[in-house]
Formats: C-alpha cells, sequence, structure tokens
C-alpha cells in the first residue's frame, strides 16, 4: 500500500495506471503464489507499507483460532451448552454474530417476544424489572463480560421476563444466537454413519495383485490429459491386455518449486484407503528420480467436462444425476472429515457406463473434528468466501462448490465469473443473492444452490444438524432412486461410447510434453510415496 508518493502500473512496457497514495496493489499475492500480472515502477519517491503472504495468514490463522478459543470458552460456562461435544462448541462459535449497543440501549424489553440468546463478550448491562403500579424500573443487577442472558428463548419461552440495557460510555459488545441457527445445529439425534463402514479387507484385497507389479511392466498406449505437474496416461500392465488402467505423472521437481509435497503425500494417502463406487481408485504408487506415478483405475467415459462443454448446459434431470453423484462421494469423505477443495466438471470422470466419480485429490486433507484449515486452494470460480477471507474453512466449503457445480451444469457456466481472478472473488464475496438466475433453472432447483452457496458456513445446507441427508430430502431431488444409484441399476442420464478397454475417443487429443523430462530430485522428502 502506498502511503507517500505515486506509482506507475504497466504491462509488456504499455502504461495503464497511476496508484496514488491510500490504494493497496499486489492483494493476489498474500492469498496465494501467483504470477505478476503488471509491472509497479515508482514515479517519484515512495513510501510502501508492505506484508508477506506467510506473515499474513499466520495473522489471519492466529486471530481466527483465538477468537474461536475465546468463544467456546464463553460457550463452556453456559449450563445449557456445557454438556455438548467440543466439535458442536466450535459450530456454534462460528454462528455467533458480534452486536454493538450504545449506552442506554434497551437489548431486551421486559414483556417482548424473542427468540435470541446474548453472551456479553465487552463492556456491562443491567438488569431491571417493572414494578407494579410505578413507572421506575427496579434494579436487579449488573451483568459483565462473559456473563449472558436470553437462554431460555433458545428452549422456547419467547416472552421476556425482564430488561437488559446497555451501561457505560463505550457501549456494550454481544454475542447473539438465535432459536432458528441454534436448532439447526444441535441435534441428540446420533448420525447413522453405518452405511460407509471401513471396509479395508477387500480394498486391501484387491489392491494385494498389483503387489508384484512394477513400473516396467507398465506400457503406455496414449495420454488421457495434461494437469498442472504432469500428464496422466493410459496404460496396461505387460500380459494383460483384458484390462487398462490410468497412470498420474508427476514432477518432483514442480511439486517441490511450487511447495505442494505435503498436498501429494495427502493425496496418496487419502486416495489409498479410500473404498467408494464414486471416487476414483488408487491401486499403487511408484517413483524414481524425476517423476511420482499413481496407478489408478480408468474412466474411459471422459470429463463431465467434455460433455458439458459440446452440449452448452444439461437439463434438471442430467444434472440430478451428477450432483447425486457427488453428493454420494462427499458422504463418504465427509463422514471420515475429509474435506475434498477442488469440485469442478474437470474433475468428475464418467465410467464406461455413465456414472461418475471423483478424481484428483491434491486439495483434499483429513481434518481433526471441530478444526479448520487455512491454506488457499481451490479453482477460483469455484472458492467460498471463508476461503478468500482467510477465516479458515472446513468441509462446509465444499457444499459452497456443489452449489456452484449445480449451477454450472444447468447454464454451462459457473455462477461467480470475473474478468480476472480477482473481479471473481470480489464477485463471489457479494453472495449468491447478487447472481441473476436463467429462467431455465426451476424453482427447486434454484432453492438448493442459495442454500448450499449461504455466505455463512454453517448455515450451508449439508453442514446442519441431520448433515448430508438435508440435501437428499430437499424437494429437487423429490422422487430421486438413491437407493437405485448406490446398487448401480438406476440407468445414467448419458452412456458413452466405450468400444474396448483401450478406447481413448472421449477424451482430447495432447502433443508430447513440449519441455522435455525435468532434472532430477533425489532429496528424499517423497520417501513415503
Amino acid at each position: 500500500m502506498a502511503e507517500e508518493g505515486s506509482v506507475e502500473v504497466s504491462r509488456e512496457d504499455k502504461y495503464l495506471s497511476t496508484i496514488a497514495p491510500g490504494k493497496v496493489f499486489g492483494e493476489l499475492a498474500i492469498l496465494y503464489n501467483c504470477k505478476r500480472t503488471a509491472t509497479i515502477k515508482a514515479a517519484t519517491d515512495c513510501k510502501l507499507w508492505a506484508i508477506e503472504r506467510q506473515c499474513f495468514q499466520t495473522i489471519m490463522m492466529r486471530t481466527g483460532l483465538i477468537r474461536q478459543a475465546e468463544y467456546t470458552d464463553f460457550l463452556k460456562s453456559v449450563p445449557l451448552f456445557k454438556d455438548l461435544p467440543e466439535e458442536t462448541l466450535i459450530k456454534i462459535s462460528d454462528v455467533l454474530e458480534e452486536t454493538f449497543y450504545n449506552d442506554g440501549d434497551y437489548i431486551i424489553r421486559q414483556g417482548a417476544r424473542g427468540d435470541t440468546f446474548f453472551i456479553i463478550s465487552k463492556g456491562k448491562v443491567k438488569v431491571t424489572m417493572k414494578q407494579e403500579n410505578s413507572a421506575e424500573e427496579k434494579y436487579i443487577r449488573t451483568l459483565r463480560k462473559g456473563d449472558y442472558f436470553g437462554e431460555k428463548a433458545l428452549q422456547g419461552y419467547d416472552l421476556r421476563t425482564a430488561n437488559i440495557v446497555a451501561e457505560g460510555s463505550e457501549g456494550v459488545t454481544c454475542l447473539v444466537i438465535d432459536r432458528e441457527t441454534f436448532n439447526q445445529l444441535i441435534s441428540n439425534l446420533v448420525k447413522d454413519r453405518s452405511r460407509y463402514r471401513d471396509e479395508e479387507l477387500p480394498r486391501k484385497r484387491s489392491n494385494e495383485e498389483f503387489r508384484n507389479i512394477g513400473l516396467e511392466d507398465l506400457r503406455v498406449l496414449a495420454t488421457l490429459g495434461v494437469g498442472g505437474f504432469g500428464r496422466v496416461e493410459l496404460v496396461q500392465i505387460a500380459g494383460d491386455p483384458s484390462r487398462a488402467y490410468a497412470l498420474k505423472q508427476m514432477k518432483k521437481s514442480q511439486i517441490v518449486e511450487t511447495k505442494q509435497q505435503t498436498h501429494i503425500m495427502s493425496e496418496k494417502e487419502i486416495m489409498g484407503e479410500a473404498d467408494c463406487e464414486f471416487i476414483v481408485k488408487l491401486y499403487k504408487t511408484f517413483k524414481d528420480a524425476k517423476y511420482l506415478y499413481m496407478l489408478m483405475e480408468s474412466c474411459l467415459g471422459g470429463e463431465l467436462w467434455s460433455i458439458l462443454r459440446d452440449r452448452g448446459h444439461f437439463d434438471d434431470e442430467t444434472t440430478r444425476f451428477y450432483t447425486a453423484c457427488v453428493v454420494e462421494a462427499f458422504d463418504y469423505l465427509h463422514s471420515r472429515n475429509i474435506i475434498y477443495r477442488d469440485l469442478k466438471p474437470e474433475n468428475l470422470l464418467l465410467n464406461n457406463v455413465g456414472y461418475v466419480k471423483l478424481v484428483d485429490f491434491g486439495f483434499a486433507k483429513k481434518l481433526q473434528p471441530g478444526r479448520k484449515t487455512w491454506t488457499f486452494c481451490g479453482t477460483p470460480e469455484y472458492v467460498a468466501p471463508e476461503v478468500i477471507l482467510n477465516k479458515g474453512h472446513d468441509i462446509s466449503a465444499d457444499y459452497w462448490s456443489l452449489g456452484v457445480l449445480m449451477f454450472e451444469l444447468l447454464t454451462g457456466t459457473p455462477p461467480f465469473t470475473g474478468a480476472d481472478v480477482m473481479k471473481t472473488y470480489n464477485i463471489i464475496l457479494k453472495g449468491i443473492n447478487a447472481i441473476e438466475f436463467p429462467r431455465t433453472i426451476t424453482r427447486n432447483a434454484t432453492a438448493l444452490i442459495k442454500k448450499l452457496c449461504r455466505d455463512n458456513p454453517a448455515e450451508r445446507l449439508g453442514y446442519q444438524k441431520d448433515g448430508i441427508s438435508d440435501i437428499q430430502k430437499h424437494k429437487w431431488f423429490d422422487g430421486f432412486n438413491w437407493e437405485g444409484l448406490r446398487n448401480r441399476s438406476l440407468r445414467p442420464p448419458i452412456t458413452p461410447m466405450v468400444r474396448h478397454v483401450t478406447d481413448t475417443s472421449n477424451f482430447d487429443d495432447y502433443p508430447p510434453d513440449p519441455d522435455g523430462p525435468p532434472p532430477d530430485d533425489l532429496s528424499g522428502w517423497d520417501s513415503e510415496f
């Protein structure tokens, strides 16, 4: 940020603008590692304020954690909350709204109806009661920081029994939650996670057959895709023409250069353990001096993105099927506290019969119960507001991206798109209600998208007391055959043409890597891969 002087902005030696004092530049760099989009040159003597990404993100994370700890400590002092699990208290702390009152303001009026509960975080209030046959109010007591009032409103008693008045020249700050929000978060029901019990033995057995397969046994047939770190090739195991696999090949030097080592190791661990029909299976990993390799099941129906590109957009029924496949994958992941963070049509592959599977777990992460993560990652159009604002995020960010996916499948473009990344982020921060929905999107689809894309993560459908079943029970899914989806008896809306196990006709053609082989990396960071 410029405090004094001015700077000139140019791109490829072409003057664009002059930045005056008080303006900021380079703000994208504090979010993530990206190339500079313009050149900034001092036009006069300047005094600038600067902050590095690591420092900014540490400050944001620390203040977020301190605030969360302070709020949960407040909640633990309330008898109504004291027996709730830590995970639930953290969720409640996330939805507490800070509200300020001036000296003399009536926060609660005796006899009025109300459904809000208050905790004092700063300042003090006085409690008074009306007296019969008198205009004077009787002073009862003073409440200070950490004290609370209005808790009966959360239990359904909505008539206020006393006045609460802000007191003191500096005013009062309260943390506030209403009954509806509270009820959405609290449930004494034990969620049934039994459908996704970890069935590790069959998974381990299926991986056992690849134990003696080496990199030298694989024959590369064609390229299925090209990504940030390398390529995905269609391969067969020598001597077995009946099956084919996808081999993801990643440049070690590029992984190190972009500081993605932790993400890659996490991808291997999560995919290696996952056993879900809606997630691409990882069978084995290999490595050499230049690359890391992941041998996975091949899905030769192609990317959902390619089909969407060719068709322009999908109808309600088609979108419902693909969204349901993602919901099933999320149900599996979220029940294990795994956040996916990279939902988009490019990461949804069709198998031979047309069912969709989630692929590319480079941004997936296993979270501690009730905890958040602060890493900035994801595709700009799909990033949730709390990720942009560096507030910390959890599985609720995946529900935001599910709403974005629905919109893109129904219209052909995501709801939040700007001329550049920063403009896209600003559109996201304005919220889903600022977006104009085409008339082609049905009322029920619009309602679900808006419930998934709530600005407040704790208010998103899927994240509340009944979890992901709230999405499955939504009106948009009325009549949908979830059981048929799970047992594969439901007919997919689009059946890809796959003639044989090595048919790559549903994928684009890719030229050889123009950069040639990368340099060796023998530092050993990948010893566990």
